[in-house]
């Protein structure tokens, strides 16, 4: 908040959608005492953009939020290959436990350096 300074707290669906994302960008390791929280993700982004690799962030991804994130039921990943940016278009759809409200969002992975 600009006026007070302090940081505004996510509820809802905006706070899963903001969980899914911080896992999916997590290394192993980069959590001090929580080393097992993370994904292969960020590594992963550093190989070649091809539909293997696209095909192995997808699967990381679904067992990334099937272990670490218990307030969903994921639905579909899909990872496509974007040549031309040089990365992956990432959607994800799934349903929110106990309200049975469905959501998605897509993410672009790229590489930063």
């Amino acid at each position: 908040n600009p006026i007070t300074g302090d940081i505004n707290k996510k509820t809802g669906t905006d706070a899963i959608k903001r969980s899914i994302r911080n896992l999916i960008f997590t290394n192993y390791y980069a959590r001090p005492f929580k080393s097992s929280i993370g994904s292969d993700v960020p590594r992963m982004l550093f190989d070649n953009v091809d539909p293997l690799t696209a095909s192995f962030i997808e699967d990381a991804i679904i067992r990334m939020i099937n272990k670490f994130e218990p307030r969903v039921r994921l639905n579909k990943v899909r990872v496509s290959v974007d040549y031309d940016n040089n990365g992956f278009g990432v959607e994800i759809q799934y349903m929110i436990v106990n309200t049975e409200t469905p959501a998605a969002f897509n993410l672009f992975l790229e590489k930063i350096r």
